[in-house]
């Protein structure tokens, strides 16, 4: 074998191990979660199972009442939508009757935000009986929660696919 390509692969070999190896310590890193604040985390799940209840049935006064009028709608696939009248009607048009979305269990994830509210991470999957051989696959969603004196309102959404 050329000495060049023995170099080449011997330095490519070097590489990648050491690739590996920095990439596996770095997720080891990473620490399970663990509510700070278990009775937060309890508070945000209710609020998240409210939310996705009148979702899943169409209640569209309790989607809307559980949302800022400032909210922020962050879609990968469809943008950012600001206008709390818009996401209501679209999810009415779209959503109802046709979708819906489950909870992966025990996925959720809540981090205080000191003076203002808190925030929800965690991963659901949505069932399209439009497209019922479509894969329901999860995917990871972020909810920005307010606090208004003894209310929580979602301030900004981000919904990932």
């Amino acid at each position: 074998m050329n000495f060049k390509i023995r170099i080449f692969l011997g330095s490519l070999f070097c590489f990648c191990a050491f690739s590996n190896s920095f990439s596996q310590i770095s997720l080891s890193e990473i620490p399970d979660y663990q509510p700070v604040d278990q009775a937060l985390h309890d508070e945000i799940c209710a609020l998240d199972k409210q939310f996705f209840n009148a979702y899943n049935n169409c209640d569209m006064e309790t989607q809307a009442n559980m949302m800022a009028e400032d909210i922020e709608f962050f879609h990968d696939q469809g943008g950012l939508n600001t206008s709390k009248k818009e996401i209501i009607e679209s999810t009415e048009k779209n959503i109802c009757g046709k979708v819906i979305r489950t909870l992966i269990e025990g996925s959720i994830e809540v981090y205080s935000i000191k003076n203002y509210g808190a925030v929800e991470i965690g991963y659901h999957k949505f069932f399209n009986n439009q497209e019922p051989d479509a894969p329901s696959v999860p995917s990871k969603f972020i909810v920005v929660w307010r606090k208004e004196e003894d209310t929580w309102k979602m301030a900004k959404v981000i919904s990932l696919h």
